[in-house]
């Protein structure tokens, strides 16, 4: 039966890009592929293809971009493929009861994180703001509920102190991507066990806004340092000086305990960084950017941008 499986798959951004292509060389037959409708971007509000629609394409597989997958069109369409089986990653839409249904061997969702921990929207940013030294990929038989399907298949990975959001974003997708090839076969085969989640363990990874990413000094810099790192690359942490914007790519928390400076004061200028004062340490900037110019490293940015000690930001 492996051989011939019959398997849909849809998703939209680049997290889903390792697993799309690992199933496309797969044993399975990838019969099409599900993705959002190209949107507007940039000046010119262009019409823009997906990262899986251009993916698909590459491999000659069927694209489909329904606006919605609650209409009665969109899952004849569906259901006219006959697919055993579905996989979803960063689809960005809802898939309702009827299209659920429509596989026999049901909707598999690849989702970054160990569920029942974080489910929802931004499960990785939220581990990192958390301080979670832990994360990972869990493979969920998906049902009407928001991530609380049952566990196929579960694998961990550690996040270190130096990660960003992007960087675990795509040892992620990578992980996901080995762990559905292997999860499919088995869940064919009916070689696994569904767990069931349990609810009174599950926490809720609300989506990022860009209204989150100010810094707010008061708060200590170890929370800061995680935060900053947990909105880059998206929507990156950001602060004023004067009139400036000023969005801070790195920063990383100097030693804990109470600083002789007001919060958001700037005590130390060196090649090293910009080491500001916060409600419980230290924050020192690594990396930063002004609008005009590229990301640089502080020794860099302070050879052309008047900061000096004492000034505040905020």
């Amino acid at each position: 039966m492996n051989d011939a499986l019959r398997v849909v798959f849809a998703g939209t951004s680049e997290f889903a890009l390792p697993a799309l292509r690992r199933l496309s060389h797969g044993p399975q037959r990838l019969i099409g592929v599900y993705t959002q409708p190209d949107r507007p971007s940039g000046r010119g509000r262009r019409l823009r293809s997906s990262p899986v629609k251009a993916t698909a394409q590459a491999c000659d597989l069927p694209v489909f971009q329904p606006r919605s997958l609650r209409s009665r069109e969109a899952q004849a369409e569906l259901a006219a493929l006959a697919p055993d089986l579905m996989v979803v990653a960063a689809y960005g839409l809802i898939l309702p009861p009827e299209v659920l249904a429509i596989p026999p061997l049901g909707c598999l969702n690849i989702h970054a994180s160990l569920l029942p921990r974080w489910r929802g929207a931004a499960p990785i940013q939220r581990a990192m703001i958390a301080g979670d030294s832990r994360t990972g990929i869990s493979i969920m038989r998906m049902d009407a509920g928001l991530d609380t399907g049952a566990v196929l298949a579960q694998r961990g990975c550690a996040i270190t102190a130096d990660d960003t959001a992007g960087e675990v974003h795509d040892r992620l997708a990578a992980l996901g991507a080995d762990l559905i090839a292997a999860t499919v076969a088995r869940w064919a085969a009916s070689a696994i066990e569904p767990r069931a989640q349990d609810p009174a363990q599950a926490t809720y990874a609300a989506k990022l806004s860009k209204e989150e990413a100010i810094i707010d000094w008061r708060r200590p810099a170890a929370e800061l340092a995680r935060r900053i790192r947990a909105f880059n690359p998206w929507p990156v942490g950001y602060t004023h000086h004067h009139e400036r914007t000023l969005r801070v790519w790195f920063g990383r928390a100097l030693a804990a305990g109470p600083i002789a400076a007001a919060a958001g004061e700037v005590v130390a200028l060196s090649d090293a960084g910009i080491d500001v004062a916060t409600g419980d340490g230290l924050l020192r900037i690594e990396e930063v950017q002004i609008p005009g110019r590229g990301r640089q490293q502080a020794k860099q940015f302070l050879n052309g941008y008047a900061l000096t000690r004492g000034d505040r930001l905020g």
